[in-house]
């Protein structure tokens, strides 16, 4: 596949970067009450989603049923190696509870040997359920533990199955999105297919250099200094200029876990 052309803002205002965030709020140890507080940040800056863990679906939706700020979760968390048919269960009990985007891990094991179309039917799969209640689906890849090539493939394999996104990484591995391989990402996909960065993206500038390369969500759990610096940066234009692409920072290699 040829290198796909996307479209890139020359500017964004506040409330356009607000709405390429999904505010996470997946860290294990989160407490109903901050939960509630992270939903309403989320409302109170007007980002695009919440992606909360699958047990807050029902709290989420419940906060946000009069709201525009979308309802997301995720299946296969963080490793993705529970059965399709796990996945599948995930995906229709988000769905029940009011999640209407759905981020998937990959089965990394599966996929680092080589059972390509396992990952790809799965994938399906679960595309197929979130499609039939008007759910859209982002495929984790998790890419510190992808090479190159790998990553290549499963950008391939999950536009070819049907979903509306590619994301780089859960944030719980040792390495979330750069530069290189989010090219990667778009280089294999075409422009319908979205890319979301997950994991390190911690600033405005970090967020705009990569919208800089096509990413058009973020994965963020510092939404509120993003968005606060947005706005001082904004003041007197009323929106804050996107960068020339960045420079690739270069092929890296798959990360090991850490050894127990």
């Amino acid at each position: 596949m040829s290198a796909a052309i996307r479209v890139i803002p020359t500017e964004l205002t506040v409330r356009d970067i607000a709405a390429l965030i999904d505010h996470s709020l997946l860290r294990p140890e989160l407490t109903d009450d901050d939960v509630r507080n992270g939903c309403a940040l989320a409302d109170r800056y007007g980002t695009w989603s919440v992606c909360v863990r699958p047990a807050d679906v029902t709290l989420a939706a419940g906060l946000f049923a009069l709201t525009n700020v979308t309802v997301g979760t995720v299946v296969g968390f963080p490793h993705g190696h529970s059965t399709t048919e796990a996945k599948l269960f995930e995906t229709r009990r988000a769905i029940d509870d009011g999640a209407r985007e759905i981020d998937m891990v990959i089965n990394i094991g599966a996929f680092r040997s080589g059972q390509y179309g396992y990952v790809e039917d799965e994938v399906a799969e679960v595309v197929a359920v979130a499609h039939s209640a008007n759910a859209l689906v982002k495929v984790i890849l998790e890419n510190a533990y992808l090479s190159d090539e790998q990553i290549v493939e499963g950008s391939r394999l999950g536009e070819r199955a049907g979903a509306e996104f590619i994301k780089t990484s859960t944030g719980f591995a040792p390495k979330g999105a750069t530069v290189h391989h989010l090219l990667l990402m778009a280089g294999a996909t075409s422009p319908k297919v979205q890319i979301k960065a997950a994991g390190g993206v911690r600033t405005l500038d970090r967020l705009l250099e990569l919208v800089a390369i096509g990413v058009t969500r973020f994965g963020a759990t510092a939404t509120a200094a993003i968005l606060d610096e947005a706005a001082v940066r904004s003041a007197d234009s009323g929106a804050v200029p996107v960068p020339g692409p960045p420079r690739d920072e270069g092929a890296s290699q798959p990360t090991s876990p850490p050894s127990r």
